[in-house]
């Protein structure tokens, strides 16, 4: 168990961050201190790499973070159940459904950044293909002149 120092500098993001994470849920320390010091866990800091994945890799932002978090630690916890000796077949094909839903509802979320990110990629490329035709051109006629600054006004 480590205490939030050195956490912090093993899963790269400050003792605030840290704080923070807890603060809003999406972490909670293995433990805690008889005075109240908290001590993280390699599974604390696996879950501090998923959380920086998500925002890197993803661009997810923290609300986005925590919904896919929850969801992660549901299939889980179905992944859990299903494989219990004592669960029924009927309660496996429910856990099953659950777990698709799941599965269905973090795949919609990614594929909505992904649709964000295929129009700001589509918007990069008629900015690059309008530049280039520009300078393309520019050895043909004279490119305008910038509009004049209007003079100000003293008040």
């Amino acid at each position: 168990m480590l205490g939030i120092g050195a956490a912090a500098a093993l899963a790269g993001v400050s003792e605030r961050a840290l704080r923070y994470y807890q603060q809003i849920g999406l972490l909670k320390p293995a433990g805690t201190t008889p005075g109240g010091l908290r001590r993280y866990s390699e599974d604390d800091l696996a879950r501090v790499a998923r959380i920086r994945e998500l925002q890197t890799l993803l661009g997810l932002n923290l609300d986005e973070i925590a919904v896919v978090l929850r969801n992660e630690d549901r299939i889980a916890q179905i992944r859990l159940s299903y494989h219990d000796a004592r669960t029924s077949e009927d309660e496996r094909r429910r856990l099953t459904r659950e777990c698709l839903a799941l599965a269905e509802d973090l795949r919609a979320a990614v594929q909505a950044k992904r649709t964000a990110l295929d129009g700001f990629l589509a918007d990069l490329d008629t900015r690059i293909e309008k530049a280039r035709s520009l300078l393309a051109g520019a050895g043909q006629a004279p490119a305008p002149e910038p509009p004049a600054a209007e003079p100000r006004s003293a008040t």
